[in-house]
Order: structure tokens, then C-alpha cells, then sequence
């Protein structure tokens, strides 16, 4: 029997066509992305081995939506990151807005078998939620000039 032809993957045109849609229509496209020894994201900022991204226009910097891997520079408390993420670890895209979007498989071989000897994944015992942001001082508020 003759070998079959290798099809590419739709996933990198899917996820460039509803970014542009996200785009064209005023919405915020998010990646959700399935963390593992492939992707360079800021671990700090990884979450049960997943990491949610603003991959817009005014969140990102070169942002290169290309067939093997989804590539831009963005800011994390500040400071400009290298971002890298291999398309077969994109999870969904969608719109911060309305949710609109769509969710793909992760390729096997990703951060649900890597996360037990991923040495990036976080350690068993990270807090499951964010910290709680302070708290403002009770009273009215009030700016105090200083000179």
C-alpha cells in the first residue's frame, strides 16, 4: 500500500484567522498555552502547568504568528520577556470579552505527561490561586505632596 501524503496541520491558520478576527473586531485575543520544556514563558507566572497570554497588538511587541511556533516580546511587571510557544502546545484562543474562540487538542507529549519531570512546571506545593492584592488603608484617600 502506498504511503499517505502528510497533511499539514490547520491549527496555525486557525489561530492566525481568529486572531485577526479578534483584531478586526475590537477584541483582546488570549493563547491559553499548556506549559512544558518547549515553550519559554515566565514561569513565575505559570498555573497548573498553563499560562494564559494577551497576545494583541498593544500587549505585544514582533509578534509572529507562524506555523511551527507563536513568537513575540511582552512585558511582565515591566520588564520586556522572550516569548515561545511551539503551536502544538496552544490549548485555545479567544476573546477576553465574550470568550468567543476555539479550543484545539495539545499535541501528546505536552504539560499533562511532562509536568511530573518538567523541571519548569511549579512545584507541588505553589499556592493554587494569586495572592490576594493589598488591601487599600481604611479612611478616605489622600495624596500627600512631597517636596
Amino acid at each position: 500500500m502506498p504511503a499517505q501524503p502528510v497533511i499539514p496541520s490547520t491549527k496555525p491558520y486557525l489561530l492566525r484567522a481568529i486572531h485577526e478576527w479578534c483584531c478586526d473586531n475590537g477584541f483582546t485575543p488570549y493563547l491559553a498555552v499548556a506549559v512544558d520544556g518547549g515553550t519559554r514563558v515566565p514561569i513565575e507566572f505559570v498555573r497548573d502547568g498553563q499560562i494564559v497570554l494577551n497576545i494583541s497588538s498593544e500587549a505585544t511587541n514582533r509578534l509572529r504568528l507562524g506555523n511551527d511556533a507563536i513568537e513575540f516580546q511582552a512585558r511582565f511587571g515591566g520588564v520586556a520577556r522572550d516569548i515561545s510557544v511551539p503551536i502544538g502546545n496552544v490549548a485555545a484562543i479567544y476573546a477576553r470579552e465574550n470568550g468567543a474562540g476555539m479550543a484545539f487538542d495539545v499535541d501528546a507529549g505536552t504539560a499533562a505527561d511532562d509536568a511530573a519531570t518538567d523541571p519548569l512546571s511549579p512545584s507541588p506545593d505553589a499556592p493554587e490561586t494569586e495572592p490576594e492584592p493589598p488591601s487599600p488603608p481604611p479612611g478616605r484617600p489622600r495624596l500627600q505632596r512631597i517636596k
